[in-house]
């Protein structure tokens, strides 16, 4: 009788567990973020883990800022979401910053990718002018972005360049024709797909919710249903119905959106 005491109470604690309690379970002793399987910590979902707890009203251990100062930048994207993190730690970005203000490009590109554009403008202070025109000229004829220069569009670029526009004041036909792209990938269960065909995701849906409330929109109560028969008893997300993989960045990305809160955070 004590054994099965024990098991419901030890099952009614892992029911309580938040997906900020997850993220959060992920720090490793130096500072960064690593998924369970994993053996060392990642700058990137070290990253995005500071920005999930950022969201969800907590903040990561004071030690990610140092990890984060310290691991190797890999591209340019990378840097703009140290500036980011670091940003919402509370940290001096200055260093980084400079570093990614020198990324700039004669076409109005940050980096070689619309991607790393997108997340640059997210980082850097509002009137990009240049990567702000670039990035609307990269809008495809779907209304979606992608990921490279003339690259087929997906739902998370598309998101996070809808982000994006609107913290640099863009307003209008822009965005809406990028939501509506978001919408034809919403499935009928509610979830959004990275593309055509693909089956629905936890990181596209919550992208997507944040690209409706930064556009000043009500995100459909759909695309928090289906987030929410994703979550899992230990308070992280699978990916999708069908696969529970790299839980730490899912739910890192997921907890902004649960938040509504868009980037930049503030």
């Amino acid at each position: 009788m004590g054994v099965k005491l024990l098991a419901t109470a030890g099952a009614a604690l892992a029911l309580a567990a938040t997906p900020a309690d997850y993220v959060a379970s992920r720090q490793q002793p130096d500072g960064g973020f690593a998924e369970a399987a994993a053996t060392r910590s990642d700058p990137a979902l070290t990253a995005w883990a500071v920005l999930g707890l950022k969201a969800s009203g907590r903040s990561a251990d004071r030690e990610a800022a140092a990890y984060l100062r310290d691991a190797p930048v890999t591209d340019t994207t990378d840097l703009a979401l140290r500036v980011l993190a670091l940003r919402a730690l509370g940290e001096n970005p200055d260093a980084f910053l400079e570093r990614l203000q020198r990324q700039r490009r004669r076409d109005g590109r940050i980096g070689s990718l619309v991607n790393s554009t997108i997340w640059s403008l997210l980082a850097l202070p509002k009137g990009e002018t240049r990567a702000v025109r670039y990035l609307l000229r990269q809008q495809r004829r779907s209304g979606g972005w992608s990921w490279l220069p003339n690259g087929a569009p997906d739902s998370n670029d598309t998101a996070a360049a809808i982000q994006a526009l609107r913290w640099n004041g863009i307003r209008g036909r822009s965005i809406g024709r990028g939501l509506a792209f978001i919408r034809r990938l919403t499935a009928p269960n509610g979830g959004v797909r990275l593309t055509p065909g693909r089956e629905p995701d936890a990181q596209s849906t919550a992208w997507a919710i944040q690209a409706y409330v930064a556009a000043g929109a009500r995100p459909p109560r759909g695309l928090f249903r289906f987030l929410a028969s994703l979550r899992r008893p230990d308070g992280s997300y699978r990916y999708s119905r069908r696969y529970a993989v790299t839980p730490a960045i899912v739910t890192s990305q997921v907890l902004p959106a649960l938040a509504r809160k868009p980037f930049p955070l503030r």
